[in-house]
């Protein structure tokens, strides 16, 4: 980690559907905030994040196609602009990286393209993104770094073959890194005792910071 925090950057941290009541998200935060970042969390969800586990019988009346539809980007794309007028405008930051995870990764593009998110990020990083179109993808105005699970149902090989495909004709810069042996979600909730998610969750972090030190100017 730095000991000199970064004056004038900072991390919009954009989480997956479990939102701010997961405790991995707020360790990622820490996480960011120890290589130097402020890093804020805005709640996407207004309190009520889908249940970290849907199998629970308390969780029995949870539907994720209605979460999802009540979750669109009509509805997050103000909160994510919100977030980054505040960092600009109260805290007088002057660079912002989106890193999003899951359902966040989304959001993450869609903050690569002023257009769609209002004040925009100058700089993004996606893991295992979720619900991705292709007009998001082509959209970014903005380097976007992926980190890609090989074994991910929402970001299937063929998805991640036509995102990088996307990318590269959009001639913006990218990068998309693919983890083996990992599934959806690993770099949030990887389970620590099998060594090839552990490696990807490590991985994926570095390759954020690494990316974000890059295109923000490096160590201050």
């Amino acid at each position: 980690p730095r000991t000199k925090p970064r004056a004038r950057d900072a991390i919009l941290l954009l989480t997956d559907v479990f939102g701010l009541k997961l405790l991995q998200n707020k360790l990622l935060a820490d996480s960011f905030a120890r290589a130097g970042y402020l890093t804020i969390v805005p709640d996407l969800f207004a309190g009520s994040p889908a249940p970290s586990d849907i199998n629970d019988p308390a969780s029995a009346n949870f539907s994720i196609p209605a979460f999802l539809a009540a979750h669109q980007p009509p509805v997050t794309d103000p909160i994510i602009s919100a977030a980054i007028g505040y960092l600009r405008s109260d805290l007088n930051i002057s660079q912002i990286a989106a890193a999003g995870y899951c359902f966040g990764g989304r959001y993450a593009f869609r903050a690569a393209n002023p257009a769609s998110v209002l004040g925009g990020a100058d700089v993004a990083f996606a893991a295992h993104p979720s619900l991705l179109t292709n007009e998001e993808i082509s959209g970014i105005v903005a380097p976007v770094s992926v980190a890609a699970a090989d074994r991910d149902e929402l970001l299937t090989a063929a998805q991640r073959a036509n995102l990088e495909g996307l990318l590269l004709a959009g001639g913006e810069r990218y990068q998309v890194a693919t983890y083996g042996q990992t599934p959806h979600g690993f770099a949030v909730r990887a389970n620590y005792s099998v060594e090839s998610e552990r490696f990807g969750k490590e991985g994926a972090f570095l390759q954020a910071v690494g990316w974000f030190d890059h295109f923000l100017g490096g160590s201050e």
